[in-house]
């Protein structure tokens, strides 16, 4: 297994070989401008705010409350993650209050709209499901029925952003 494809160890080896042919024919940047040409507009916290309570409140009405919901520089280097879902509960008097908060790595805010999409969809799904397991997807393929195929080009996606930069430049 080559480092350069750390994103996609868990897939098939076809899959892991079109991509690295991908690579060597330095044709990856190009692919994935064929498939997502122009990158999305939501480049603020409020913006990508109110984009995720959209969605939210679209799939997700009765889950807890966000409190927060921000881009963040810090995410994929330290936590080597794209979002993270947090939540802290607290007693306040004899109620257990809870605490929501989505935030997305810094790297997405120049990224395709779908491949936002997933990212959100995925923190979203952490509301009412905190382990990834069959119920967790199975709510991200209700949210979003191409989940996996984004899941997957997400990670084409930052295999090209690692050895290359962005692919809007």
């Amino acid at each position: 297994m080559t480092a350069h494809l750390k994103y996609l160890a868990h897939y098939s080896t076809d899959i892991q070989q079109q991509v690295s042919n991908l690579i060597e024919e330095k044709k990856l940047k190009s692919y994935l401008l064929g498939q997502f040409p122009t990158p999305h507009d939501m480049t603020t916290d409020k913006a990508l705010r109110q984009y995720t309570q959209a969605l939210k409140q679209q799939f997700l009405k009765k889950s807890a409350p966000l409190s927060q919901v921000k881009y963040d520089d810090k995410i994929h280097i330290i936590n080597n993650a794209l979002g993270l879902h947090t939540y802290v509960s607290r007693v306040q008097g004899n109620k257990l209050k809870s605490k929501n908060e989505i935030k997305i790595g810094s790297i997405f805010k120049k990224a395709p709209q779908a491949l936002l999409n997933m990212i959100v969809v995925h923190e979203l799904a952490h509301l009412k499901e905190k382990e990834h397991d069959k119920a967790f997807y199975k709510l991200c393929q209700h949210m979003l029925p191409n989940y996996h195929q984004l899941e997957l080009m997400t990670r084409i996606y930052l295999t090209e952003l690692e050895n290359n930069g962005s692919i809007y430049s």
